[in-house]
């Protein structure tokens, strides 16, 4: 069996580059929008989302303002990428989720097998992006 493909969600902001990347790039703007959370956008920057099955811990391992900032999430391999390009008028926001493994393969935290996460988790990722983060960016 095949390891599952990304999770892939890319919105148009009617908004700066600065004001979304604030909103995904500090500890407050992901507050709102994901989940409470102890994030400083530094590389190597240990921290903890508080997820609904508990603390999950994560580690930044890539920043470059205003454009791109990747971290590790959780014990199961996961990473997290987003990417910030401006553009007239607005910001484009694509967010990679990665790191998924096969279908069967058991997401002990969730107590579900990863295919099931992962839809759970492509849905979510689309509501969270087109709905709560848009509400704050625009």
């Amino acid at each position: 069996m095949t390891r599952l493909p990304d999770i892939k969600k890319e919105v148009r902001f009617n908004a700066p580059i600065e004001k979304v990347w604030e909103a995904v790039s500090t500890s407050e703007g992901l507050a709102f929008w994901f989940m409470e959370n102890d994030l400083k956008a530094e590389t190597g920057h240990h921290f903890h989302l508080q997820s609904p099955f508990g603390p999950s811990p994560c580690q930044v391992t890539d920043v470059e303002r205003p454009i791109k900032l990747s971290f590790t999430w959780d014990t199961d391999g996961w990473s997290v990428t987003f990417h910030l390009k401006e553009e007239e008028n607005g910001t484009i926001f694509t967010i990679v989720h990665s790191g998924w493994k096969q279908g069967d393969t058991k997401v002990e935290k969730a107590g579900a097998e990863s295919a099931v996460v992962h839809e759970r988790m492509d849905r979510g990722w689309h509501d969270l992006v087109n709905e709560r983060l848009r509400q704050i960016v625009e």
